[in-house]
Protein backbone atom coordinates (compact mmCIF):
# COMPACT_ATOMS: atom_id res chain seq x y z
CA UNK A 1 0.00 0.00 0.00
CA UNK A 2 1.25 3.48 -0.87
CA UNK A 3 2.56 5.54 2.05
CA UNK A 4 1.75 9.26 1.91
CA UNK A 5 4.31 11.66 3.37
CA UNK A 6 2.48 14.40 5.26
CA UNK A 7 3.13 17.24 7.70
CA UNK A 8 1.40 18.42 10.85
CA UNK A 9 0.22 21.51 9.00
CA UNK A 10 -1.37 19.44 6.23
CA UNK A 11 -3.10 17.19 8.76
CA UNK A 12 -4.69 20.09 10.62
CA UNK A 13 -5.59 21.78 7.35
CA UNK A 14 -7.36 18.68 6.04
CA UNK A 15 -9.20 17.88 9.25
CA UNK A 16 -10.16 21.37 10.43
CA UNK A 17 -11.33 22.46 6.99
CA UNK A 18 -13.64 19.47 6.81
CA UNK A 19 -11.98 17.90 3.79
CA UNK A 20 -12.04 14.48 5.43
CA UNK A 21 -15.24 12.77 6.55
CA UNK A 22 -15.28 10.50 9.59
CA UNK A 23 -15.68 7.37 7.46
CA UNK A 24 -12.90 8.27 5.01
CA UNK A 25 -9.23 7.33 5.25
CA UNK A 26 -6.00 8.82 3.95
CA UNK A 27 -4.30 5.44 4.02
CA UNK A 28 -0.88 5.01 5.63
CA UNK A 29 0.81 8.29 6.52
CA UNK A 30 4.48 9.03 7.14
CA UNK A 31 5.50 11.82 9.51
CA UNK A 32 9.00 13.04 10.34
CA UNK A 33 9.77 15.17 13.35
CA UNK A 34 10.57 15.24 17.05
CA UNK A 35 9.20 13.93 20.34
CA UNK A 36 7.99 16.63 22.72
CA UNK A 37 6.87 14.17 25.39
CA UNK A 38 6.23 10.44 25.73
CA UNK A 39 4.21 8.59 28.31
CA UNK A 40 3.61 4.83 28.26
CA UNK A 41 0.84 3.56 30.53
CA UNK A 42 1.69 -0.06 29.80
CA UNK A 43 -1.31 -0.96 27.69
CA UNK A 44 -1.22 2.28 25.70
CA UNK A 45 1.26 5.05 25.05
CA UNK A 46 1.00 8.65 23.87
CA UNK A 47 3.64 10.77 22.11
CA UNK A 48 3.28 14.53 21.67
CA UNK A 49 4.86 14.93 18.24
CA UNK A 50 5.94 18.05 16.33
CA UNK A 51 7.55 18.60 12.97
CA UNK A 52 7.74 22.40 13.13
CA UNK A 53 5.16 23.01 10.40
CA UNK A 54 2.29 23.86 12.77
CA UNK A 55 2.22 25.31 16.27
CA UNK A 56 0.03 22.54 17.66
CA UNK A 57 1.51 19.08 18.01
CA UNK A 58 0.02 15.78 16.86
CA UNK A 59 -0.75 12.96 19.28
CA UNK A 60 0.77 9.62 18.29
CA UNK A 61 -0.84 6.57 19.91
CA UNK A 62 0.72 3.12 20.30
CA UNK A 63 -0.23 0.02 22.30
CA UNK A 64 1.55 -2.96 23.83
CA UNK A 65 0.89 -5.06 20.72
CA UNK A 66 2.76 -2.70 18.42
CA UNK A 67 5.74 -4.38 16.77
CA UNK A 68 7.85 -1.30 17.58
CA UNK A 69 6.62 -1.01 21.18
CA UNK A 70 10.08 -1.24 22.73
CA UNK A 71 11.39 1.49 20.42
CA UNK A 72 8.35 3.71 20.98
CA UNK A 73 8.21 3.39 24.76
CA UNK A 74 11.93 4.21 25.05
CA UNK A 75 11.75 7.43 22.99
CA UNK A 76 13.07 10.45 24.89
CA UNK A 77 11.97 14.06 24.70
CA UNK A 78 13.74 15.66 21.74
CA UNK A 79 14.36 12.46 19.77
CA UNK A 80 14.04 12.68 15.96
CA UNK A 81 11.74 10.00 14.56
CA UNK A 82 10.04 8.80 11.40
CA UNK A 83 6.68 7.13 11.91
CA UNK A 84 4.07 5.49 9.72
CA UNK A 85 0.50 5.42 11.01
CA UNK A 86 -3.20 5.80 10.38
CA UNK A 87 -5.25 8.97 10.90
CA UNK A 88 -8.13 8.53 13.34
CA UNK A 89 -10.64 11.35 13.85
CA UNK A 90 -11.43 12.06 17.53
CA UNK A 91 -13.93 14.96 17.49
CA UNK A 92 -15.09 14.29 21.06
CA UNK A 93 -11.56 14.54 22.51
CA UNK A 94 -9.38 17.58 23.17
CA UNK A 95 -7.60 17.09 19.84
CA UNK A 96 -9.60 16.64 16.59
CA UNK A 97 -7.54 13.63 15.50
CA UNK A 98 -4.65 11.35 16.40
CA UNK A 99 -2.23 9.08 14.59
CA UNK A 100 -2.22 5.37 15.47
CA UNK A 101 1.37 4.26 14.94
CA UNK A 102 2.13 1.27 12.71
CA UNK A 103 5.91 1.54 12.66
CA UNK A 104 8.63 3.85 13.95
CA UNK A 105 12.27 4.50 13.11
CA UNK A 106 14.54 6.37 15.54
CA UNK A 107 16.44 8.84 13.35
CA UNK A 108 18.35 10.62 16.10
CA UNK A 109 18.53 9.75 19.77
CA UNK A 110 18.92 12.29 22.57
CA UNK A 111 21.66 12.44 25.18
CA UNK A 112 20.61 12.29 28.82
CA UNK A 113 21.64 15.91 29.39
CA UNK A 114 19.11 17.29 26.87
CA UNK A 115 18.14 20.59 28.52
CA UNK A 116 14.47 20.84 27.50
CA UNK A 117 12.01 18.76 29.44
CA UNK A 118 8.23 18.85 29.84
CA UNK A 119 8.16 21.74 32.29
CA UNK A 120 8.33 25.52 32.18
CA UNK A 121 11.82 26.92 31.79
CA UNK A 122 12.70 30.52 32.59
CA UNK A 123 13.52 32.85 29.71
CA UNK A 124 16.86 33.56 31.39
CA UNK A 125 17.75 29.87 31.25
CA UNK A 126 16.60 29.54 27.65
CA UNK A 127 18.77 32.49 26.56
CA UNK A 128 21.78 30.41 27.58
CA UNK A 129 20.76 27.71 25.09
CA UNK A 130 19.81 29.80 22.08
CA UNK A 131 20.65 26.88 19.78
CA UNK A 132 18.04 24.70 21.54
CA UNK A 133 15.31 27.17 22.54
CA UNK A 134 13.57 27.25 19.11
CA UNK A 135 12.14 23.87 20.16
CA UNK A 136 10.38 25.36 23.20
CA UNK A 137 6.73 26.35 22.79
CA UNK A 138 7.23 30.07 23.38
CA UNK A 139 9.99 30.32 20.82
CA UNK A 140 8.19 28.12 18.33
CA UNK A 141 5.52 30.82 18.47
CA UNK A 142 7.94 33.78 18.51
CA UNK A 143 10.00 32.72 15.52
CA UNK A 144 6.99 31.68 13.45
CA UNK A 145 5.38 35.09 14.06
CA UNK A 146 8.73 36.72 13.30
CA UNK A 147 8.77 35.00 9.91
CA UNK A 148 5.16 35.88 9.12
CA UNK A 149 5.59 39.50 10.28
CA UNK A 150 8.62 39.89 8.02
CA UNK A 151 6.54 38.65 5.10
CA UNK A 152 3.70 41.01 6.07
CA UNK A 153 6.06 43.99 5.95
CA UNK A 154 7.16 43.12 2.43
CA UNK A 155 3.59 42.41 1.33
CA UNK A 156 2.38 45.77 2.61
CA UNK A 157 5.02 47.81 0.83
CA UNK A 158 5.03 45.71 -2.34
CA UNK A 159 1.23 46.00 -2.56
CA UNK A 160 1.57 49.78 -2.26
CA UNK A 161 4.09 50.08 -5.11
CA UNK A 162 7.27 50.49 -3.03
CA UNK A 163 10.61 49.33 -4.41
CA UNK A 164 12.76 47.24 -2.05
CA UNK A 165 16.36 48.52 -1.90
CA UNK A 166 19.27 46.64 -0.32
CA UNK A 167 21.30 49.34 1.41
CA UNK A 168 24.93 48.69 2.46
CA UNK A 169 25.94 47.20 5.77
CA UNK A 170 29.47 48.65 5.60
CA UNK A 171 29.52 52.43 5.39
CA UNK A 172 31.57 55.53 6.16
CA UNK A 173 28.96 57.43 8.19
CA UNK A 174 27.07 56.93 11.43
CA UNK A 175 23.72 58.20 10.17
CA UNK A 176 22.50 60.48 12.94
CA UNK A 177 25.90 61.47 14.29
CA UNK A 178 25.62 59.64 17.60
CA UNK A 179 29.06 58.07 17.22
CA UNK A 180 28.04 54.68 18.62
CA UNK A 181 29.37 52.57 15.78
CA UNK A 182 31.25 49.31 15.26
CA UNK A 183 34.44 49.83 13.27
CA UNK A 184 35.21 47.41 10.46
CA UNK A 185 38.91 46.54 10.40
CA UNK A 186 41.24 43.94 8.90
CA UNK A 187 43.86 41.83 10.60
CA UNK A 188 46.61 44.03 9.12
CA UNK A 189 48.45 45.08 12.28
CA UNK A 190 50.17 47.99 10.55
CA UNK A 191 46.98 49.57 9.26
CA UNK A 192 43.69 47.85 10.12
CA UNK A 193 41.87 50.44 7.95
CA UNK A 194 43.96 49.76 4.85
CA UNK A 195 41.34 47.68 2.98
CA UNK A 196 39.14 50.70 2.20
CA UNK A 197 41.84 53.30 2.74
CA UNK A 198 39.77 55.01 5.42
CA UNK A 199 37.81 54.31 8.55
CA UNK A 200 34.51 52.47 7.98
CA UNK A 201 31.85 51.03 10.24
CA UNK A 202 28.74 48.87 10.33
CA UNK A 203 25.61 50.81 9.42
CA UNK A 204 23.36 52.28 12.09
CA UNK A 205 20.62 53.08 9.56
CA UNK A 206 19.82 52.48 5.90
CA UNK A 207 17.93 55.76 5.63
CA UNK A 208 20.62 57.99 4.15
CA UNK A 209 21.37 55.44 1.44
CA UNK A 210 17.75 54.73 0.56
CA UNK A 211 16.70 58.39 0.32
CA UNK A 212 18.37 58.93 -3.09
CA UNK A 213 16.40 55.97 -4.45
CA UNK A 214 13.16 57.74 -3.53
CA UNK A 215 14.24 60.50 -5.92
CA UNK A 216 14.33 57.90 -8.69
CA UNK A 217 11.52 55.45 -7.83
CA UNK A 218 9.27 57.74 -5.71
CA UNK A 219 8.39 55.14 -3.03
CA UNK A 220 11.10 52.84 -1.66
CA UNK A 221 11.99 50.93 1.48
CA UNK A 222 14.91 49.08 2.99
CA UNK A 223 14.61 46.29 5.52
CA UNK A 224 17.82 44.99 6.98
CA UNK A 225 20.21 44.65 9.92
CA UNK A 226 21.60 47.67 11.72
CA UNK A 227 24.22 47.95 14.44
CA UNK A 228 24.73 50.33 17.36
CA UNK A 229 27.55 50.07 19.89
CA UNK A 230 25.55 51.28 22.88
CA UNK A 231 26.48 49.96 26.31
CA UNK A 232 22.84 49.61 27.22
CA UNK A 233 21.47 46.65 29.11
CA UNK A 234 17.76 47.45 28.93
CA UNK A 235 15.06 45.05 27.74
CA UNK A 236 14.61 47.16 24.58
CA UNK A 237 18.20 47.50 23.37
CA UNK A 238 20.42 45.18 21.34
CA UNK A 239 23.58 45.95 19.40
CA UNK A 240 22.32 44.14 16.29
CA UNK A 241 18.70 44.55 15.21
CA UNK A 242 16.56 44.96 12.09
CA UNK A 243 15.03 48.17 10.76
CA UNK A 244 12.24 48.88 8.28
CA UNK A 245 12.89 52.26 6.66
CA UNK A 246 10.59 53.56 3.90
CA UNK A 247 11.08 56.84 2.02
CA UNK A 248 8.45 58.60 -0.11
CA UNK A 249 8.99 61.41 -2.61
CA UNK A 250 6.44 64.21 -2.94
CA UNK A 251 5.23 63.38 0.58
CA UNK A 252 4.92 65.57 3.66
CA UNK A 253 4.54 64.75 7.35
CA UNK A 254 0.81 64.05 7.05
CA UNK A 255 1.40 61.63 4.19
CA UNK A 256 4.04 59.98 6.32
CA UNK A 257 1.70 59.47 9.26
CA UNK A 258 -0.99 58.05 6.98
CA UNK A 259 1.36 55.35 5.68
CA UNK A 260 2.61 54.57 9.21
CA UNK A 261 -0.96 54.08 10.43
CA UNK A 262 -1.87 51.87 7.47
CA UNK A 263 1.30 49.80 7.87
CA UNK A 264 0.86 49.12 11.60
CA UNK A 265 -2.81 48.22 11.19
CA UNK A 266 -2.01 45.93 8.27
CA UNK A 267 0.69 44.10 10.24
CA UNK A 268 -1.53 43.59 13.29
CA UNK A 269 -4.46 42.30 11.25
CA UNK A 270 -2.18 40.09 9.15
CA UNK A 271 -0.70 38.38 12.20
CA UNK A 272 -4.06 37.95 13.94
CA UNK A 273 -5.46 36.33 10.80
CA UNK A 274 -2.43 34.23 9.84
CA UNK A 275 -1.15 33.09 13.24
CA UNK A 276 -4.26 32.43 15.38
CA UNK A 277 -2.73 29.50 17.30
CA UNK A 278 0.42 31.41 18.17
CA UNK A 279 -1.50 34.54 19.14
CA UNK A 280 -3.83 32.49 21.33
CA UNK A 281 -0.73 31.05 23.04
CA UNK A 282 0.70 34.53 23.68
CA UNK A 283 -2.67 35.77 24.91
CA UNK A 284 -2.92 32.83 27.31
CA UNK A 285 0.67 32.38 28.49
CA UNK A 286 2.34 35.80 28.09
CA UNK A 287 -0.24 38.60 28.30
CA UNK A 288 -3.98 38.01 28.70
CA UNK A 289 -4.84 41.48 27.38
CA UNK A 290 -2.64 41.21 24.29
CA UNK A 291 -5.16 40.40 21.55
CA UNK A 292 -7.73 42.86 22.89
CA UNK A 293 -5.08 45.60 22.96
CA UNK A 294 -3.94 44.86 19.42
CA UNK A 295 -7.49 44.80 18.12
CA UNK A 296 -8.13 48.15 19.82
CA UNK A 297 -5.16 49.70 18.01
CA UNK A 298 -6.10 48.13 14.68
CA UNK A 299 -9.64 49.54 14.96
CA UNK A 300 -8.65 53.00 16.22
CA UNK A 301 -8.17 56.29 14.44
CA UNK A 302 -4.64 57.39 15.34
CA UNK A 303 -4.83 60.75 17.12
CA UNK A 304 -2.38 63.63 16.60
CA UNK A 305 -0.91 65.95 19.20
CA UNK A 306 2.01 68.37 19.08
CA UNK A 307 5.00 67.88 21.35
CA UNK A 308 4.31 71.32 22.85
CA UNK A 309 0.73 70.33 23.72
CA UNK A 310 2.00 67.07 25.18
CA UNK A 311 4.43 68.91 27.46
CA UNK A 312 1.63 71.13 28.79
CA UNK A 313 -0.58 68.09 29.46
CA UNK A 314 2.24 66.42 31.39
CA UNK A 315 2.84 69.57 33.44
CA UNK A 316 -0.86 69.75 34.29
CA UNK A 317 -0.84 66.06 35.22
CA UNK A 318 1.90 66.68 37.79
CA UNK A 319 -0.03 69.66 39.20
CA UNK A 320 -3.00 67.33 39.60
CA UNK A 321 -1.00 64.76 41.55
CA UNK A 322 0.30 62.36 38.89
CA UNK A 323 3.72 60.99 39.87
CA UNK A 324 6.41 60.15 37.31
CA UNK A 325 9.88 58.82 38.02
CA UNK A 326 11.01 61.98 36.23
CA UNK A 327 8.75 64.87 37.29
CA UNK A 328 11.05 67.52 35.80
CA UNK A 329 8.94 68.28 32.74
CA UNK A 330 10.12 71.13 30.49
CA UNK A 331 9.91 72.12 26.85
CA UNK A 332 12.96 70.77 25.01
CA UNK A 333 13.34 67.57 27.02
CA UNK A 334 13.46 64.15 25.41
CA UNK A 335 10.34 62.40 26.66
CA UNK A 336 10.77 59.11 28.43
CA UNK A 337 8.67 55.99 28.06
CA UNK A 338 6.59 56.76 31.17
CA UNK A 339 5.61 60.15 29.72
CA UNK A 340 4.79 58.69 26.31
CA UNK A 341 2.69 55.94 27.88
CA UNK A 342 0.76 58.44 29.99
CA UNK A 343 -0.19 60.41 26.90
CA UNK A 344 -1.28 57.37 24.89
CA UNK A 345 -2.83 55.33 27.72
CA UNK A 346 -4.38 57.96 29.99
CA UNK A 347 -4.99 60.96 27.76
CA UNK A 348 -6.06 59.72 24.31
CA UNK A 349 -6.57 56.07 25.38
CA UNK A 350 -5.27 54.81 22.09
CA UNK A 351 -2.52 55.25 19.48
CA UNK A 352 -1.11 58.76 19.22
CA UNK A 353 1.17 60.65 16.83
CA UNK A 354 3.25 63.18 18.75
CA UNK A 355 4.51 65.78 16.27
CA UNK A 356 6.73 68.83 15.83
CA UNK A 357 9.56 68.11 18.24
CA UNK A 358 12.26 70.60 19.27
CA UNK A 359 14.95 70.47 16.59
CA UNK A 360 17.74 70.20 19.16
CA UNK A 361 16.65 66.69 20.16
CA UNK A 362 16.04 65.40 16.63
CA UNK A 363 18.28 64.41 13.72
CA UNK A 364 19.83 66.93 11.32
CA UNK A 365 17.93 65.67 8.27
CA UNK A 366 14.48 66.56 9.65
CA UNK A 367 12.76 69.56 8.06
CA UNK A 368 12.74 72.79 10.06
CA UNK A 369 9.29 74.22 10.75
CA UNK A 370 8.47 77.89 10.18
CA UNK A 371 8.75 78.65 13.91
CA UNK A 372 12.52 78.04 13.76
CA UNK A 373 12.32 75.93 16.93
CA UNK A 374 10.73 72.66 15.87
CA UNK A 375 11.01 70.10 13.09
CA UNK A 376 8.37 68.21 11.11
CA UNK A 377 8.86 64.98 13.01
CA UNK A 378 6.45 62.41 14.37
CA UNK A 379 6.63 59.53 16.83
CA UNK A 380 3.87 56.96 16.97
CA UNK A 381 3.04 56.17 20.60
CA UNK A 382 0.97 53.10 21.45
CA UNK A 383 -0.48 51.86 24.76
CA UNK A 384 1.69 49.54 26.87
CA UNK A 385 4.90 50.39 24.97
CA UNK A 386 5.19 54.08 24.18
CA UNK A 387 7.17 54.92 21.05
CA UNK A 388 6.80 52.33 18.28
CA UNK A 389 7.67 54.28 15.11
CA UNK A 390 9.67 57.42 14.43
CA UNK A 391 9.61 59.51 11.25
CA UNK A 392 9.82 62.93 9.72
CA UNK A 393 9.56 65.06 6.65
CA UNK A 394 13.11 65.40 5.37
CA UNK A 395 14.85 68.73 4.93
CA UNK A 396 14.84 69.21 1.14
CA UNK A 397 16.16 72.82 1.10
CA UNK A 398 19.84 72.77 0.23
CA UNK A 399 20.85 75.94 2.07
CA UNK A 400 19.03 74.96 5.27
CA UNK A 401 20.45 71.43 5.25
CA UNK A 402 23.96 72.68 4.47
CA UNK A 403 23.91 75.01 7.48
CA UNK A 404 22.73 72.23 9.79
CA UNK A 405 25.36 69.82 8.51
CA UNK A 406 28.14 72.39 8.76
CA UNK A 407 27.16 72.84 12.39
CA UNK A 408 27.67 69.11 12.94
CA UNK A 409 30.80 68.93 10.81
CA UNK A 410 29.48 66.17 8.57
CA UNK A 411 28.97 68.25 5.41
CA UNK A 412 32.18 66.93 3.84
CA UNK A 413 31.69 63.32 4.94
CA UNK A 414 28.14 63.30 3.59
CA UNK A 415 28.59 65.61 0.61
CA UNK A 416 26.92 63.02 -1.64
CA UNK A 417 23.81 63.11 0.56
CA UNK A 418 23.79 66.89 0.58
CA UNK A 419 24.14 67.01 -3.21
CA UNK A 420 20.89 65.13 -3.71
CA UNK A 421 19.22 68.42 -2.71
CA UNK A 422 20.81 70.09 -5.76
CA UNK A 423 19.68 67.56 -8.36
CA UNK A 424 15.91 67.59 -8.76
CA UNK A 425 15.01 67.22 -5.12
CA UNK A 426 11.46 67.54 -3.83
CA UNK A 427 9.64 67.36 -0.55
CA UNK A 428 9.94 63.84 0.82
CA UNK A 429 9.36 61.96 4.05
CA UNK A 430 10.11 58.65 5.69
CA UNK A 431 10.07 56.69 8.90
CA UNK A 432 11.76 53.84 10.73
CA UNK A 433 10.25 50.86 12.50
CA UNK A 434 12.43 48.73 14.72
CA UNK A 435 11.33 45.30 13.51
CA UNK A 436 12.29 43.51 16.72
CA UNK A 437 10.42 46.04 18.88
CA UNK A 438 7.37 45.70 16.63
CA UNK A 439 7.59 41.95 17.13
CA UNK A 440 7.78 42.46 20.90
CA UNK A 441 4.67 44.63 20.76
CA UNK A 442 2.67 42.14 18.70
CA UNK A 443 3.66 39.07 20.75
CA UNK A 444 3.70 40.67 24.21
CA UNK A 445 7.28 39.53 24.79
CA UNK A 446 9.02 41.84 27.27
CA UNK A 447 12.70 41.46 26.37
CA UNK A 448 14.29 42.03 22.97
CA UNK A 449 16.64 39.13 23.74
CA UNK A 450 13.63 36.84 23.45
CA UNK A 451 12.57 37.85 19.95
CA UNK A 452 16.03 37.80 18.32
CA UNK A 453 17.26 34.32 17.32
CA UNK A 454 20.80 35.04 18.58
CA UNK A 455 20.71 38.33 20.52
CA UNK A 456 23.78 40.56 20.55
CA UNK A 457 24.09 42.76 23.63
CA UNK A 458 26.89 44.58 25.43
CA UNK A 459 29.43 42.38 27.26
CA UNK A 460 27.75 39.15 26.13
CA UNK A 461 28.18 37.08 23.00
CA UNK A 462 28.19 33.29 23.02
CA UNK A 463 27.21 32.25 19.54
Amino acid sequence: MEIIKITNFDLYDIVLNGELKETESLGSLQLEGWVKSNRDNGSIGFIDFTDGTFFKGVQLVYDAENQNHDVLSALKTGAAIRVVGKLVLTPKNKQPFEIHVISCVLEGDVADDYPLQKKRHSFEFLREIAHIRPRANTFQAVYRVRSVLSFAIHEFFQNHGFIHVHTPIITTNDGEGAGNVFDVVTSDTKDPHSFYGQRVNLTVTGQLHVEPFALAFKNVYTFGPTFRAEHSNTVRHASEFWMIEPEMAFADLNDNMEVIEDCIKFCINYILATCPEEMNFFNTMIDRSLVQRLQHVANSDFKKMSYTEGIEILKDAIKNGVKFDNNNIFWGMDLQSEHERYLTEQVVKGPLFLTDYPKEIKAFYMRDNADGKTVAACDLLVPFVGELVGGSQREERYDVLLKKMEGLGNDKELDWYLNTRRYGCCKHAGFGIGFDRLLMYITGMQNIRDVLPYPRTSKSIKY
